[in-house]
């Protein structure tokens, strides 16, 4: 067996399990997949990645992307979760820079925001290229 063959899943700290459920499922319209034994609530579609939303007690978070969403037309993804109180970062820094909240490179755009738990999140789109999954 290999480790491409098998089905990966994301796991993410949060302090606040009833307010990390309602941002990932109304805010980003991830389905509900059920519980864990340790509590952990798992988000996805079936067949396709999970997000696991693991309660913690420390308030430790990474300090760097922990979990990007690739998707088709960016601009109107960051508008419409804009519309549902998704607060996207802007950065102005010598190797990045926003634009209407978008990061553009030669390969890609992406556009990150913060989780209720203030876990960083990012939607990108791959330039000349098909996503694997949809947001």
């Amino acid at each position: 067996m290999t480790l491409a063959m098998t089905t990966a899943r994301t796991i993410l700290p949060v302090d606040d399990a009833a307010r990390a459920h309602n941002f990932y499922t109304e805010k980003l319209g991830l389905p509900h997949r059920g519980m864990t034994e340790d509590g952990s609530e798992l988000l996805g579609s079936d067949g396709g990645p999970m997000l696991q939303l693991k309660p913690v007690s420390d308030g430790k978070h990474s300090e760097h992307t922990a979990l990007s969403f690739e998707v088709r037309d960016i601009e109107r993804i960051v508008q419409d979760m804009e519309a549902k109180g998704v607060r996207f970062q802007d950065y102005d820094l010598p190797n990045l820079k926003t634009e209407n909240h978008i990061c553009t490179t030669d390969s890609e755009k992406c556009a990150w925001f913060m989780d209720t738990e203030h876990n960083i999140l990012c939607v990108h789109e791959t330039l000349g290229g098909e996503p694997e999954y949809q947001l």
